[in-house]
């Protein structure tokens, strides 16, 4: 019996000696996060609309989401974003970094691009984005490096217009663009280590811009976070 004892005190110590020994992984640091509720749903978002576009809310759990204007085949089109001019914060440049949202789209809405998030364009320096694309409304993550002009795509394997609520985040690692939906990872693309992004470019929500060809994001948006490691 004191032997057995004695194995287990060691066995415990041990196990203090390796918890010990392990690196503690660095905070998650808030750089950006929107869900809409109280008296300033916007926070230091502007909305921008275009052609009479209307901005309405939904209902989301226990409180509220952003409703964008639905598709539109003839112009003028109505036309809405959110926007928040670009501060250092918000570009990460060569550090890990995970940005997202929780979403609905109707099955009946989707289009060839719609973009949720976005930071910078693809022909003008460096990009993040999350967007939906295509009838089956599959979500994917872009990252551009300011130094180069490949574009990397982390494409989802399911869709998500089926007019239910996902959530979608995107997770730059030291190597590797990473999409996740409803947190079970569905994609991943190689990405080059000293990939940088930064730019002086607004972030955008729901669209590019609020002009023509804006890739309108066309169903509901709440709870958009960046974060980072």
């Amino acid at each position: 019996m004191r032997f057995c004892r004695q194995l287990l005190v060691i066995a415990l110590l041990l196990t203090v000696a390796v918890l010990a020994r392990r690196p503690v992984p660095p905070p998650v640091v808030t750089i950006a996060g929107y869900g809409f509720e109280g008296a300033q749903p916007w926070g230091d978002l502007t909305p921008f609309t275009g052609n009479q576009a209307r901005i309405r809310f939904v209902a989301h759990d226990a409180g509220q989401a952003v409703q964008f204007p639905p598709p539109c085949r003839r112009e003028p089109c109505p036309r809405l974003i959110l926007r928040v001019l670009s501060r250092p914060a918000l570009n990460p440049g060569r550090d890990l970094f995970s940005f997202g949202a929780t979403v609905r789209l109707s099955p009946r809405h989707t289009t060839d691009g719609q973009n949720v998030l976005q930071k910078g364009y693809a022909a003008e320096g460096s990009q993040y984005k999350l967007q939906i694309d295509g009838t089956a409304g599959q979500p994917s993550c872009v990252l551009v490096g300011e130094d180069s002009r490949a574009i990397h795509v982390a494409l989802a394997d399911v869709g998500v217009a089926d007019d239910g609520w996902h959530t979608l985040a995107c997770r730059r690692g030291p190597d590797t663009l990473t999409i996740l939906v409803d947190g079970a990872p569905r994609a991943a693309a190689p990405i080059p280590p000293a990939l940088r992004v930064d730019n002086a470019m607004s972030l955008n929500l729901g669209g590019k811009s609020a002009h023509a060809d804006n890739d309108q994001f066309h169903g509901a948006v709440d709870d958009v976070w960046i974060t980072k490691p």
